[in-house]
């Protein structure tokens, strides 16, 4: 990859390499919203902070436990202004309403996974007693 010649910015392909997202992901997120470059080089090549990359994996964390689009965009923009006033009372109340939906999303994905888990080794079990 070409440098960006702009310390401390990465091309969109670096920061796919980074987060582990795919360029499609990133330009989707970026069509809704969620992140946006922070410049762009005169030939229109996307430039992204330190600060962009960091909102791509707080996305990617929330992803995977179900959260809406509109939801990401509300706890990017919560995080962003508890960064700005991080003893506001509201927005901690705010940042707890998140942490406890993410709790509930993740003790749900415990119980899938136990019932997953207990499936494949029915099917084990099956396995072994179809060898004797």
């Amino acid at each position: 990859m070409q440098p960006t010649g702009r310390v401390g910015l990465l091309q969109i392909g670096q920061v796919a390499e980074r987060t582990g997202l795919s360029l499609r992901t990133i330009r989707f997120y970026e069509e809704n919203g969620l992140v946006q470059p922070t410049t762009r080089t005169g030939g229109g090549f996307r430039l992204y902070s330190e600060d962009d990359v960091a909102r791509l994996e707080v996305i990617k964390r929330m992803k995977p436990l179900g959260f809406r689009l509109e939801e990401m965009q509300e706890l990017l923009t919560l995080l962003a202004d508890l960064a700005r006033t991080p003893d506001d009372e509201a927005l901690i109340d705010r940042l707890r309403m998140f942490h406890e939906a993410a709790s509930a999303r993740v003790r749900a994905l415990r119980e899938q996974l136990a019932v997953a888990e207990g499936f494949a080794a029915t099917l084990a079990d099956h396995l072994e007693s179809s060898a004797r």
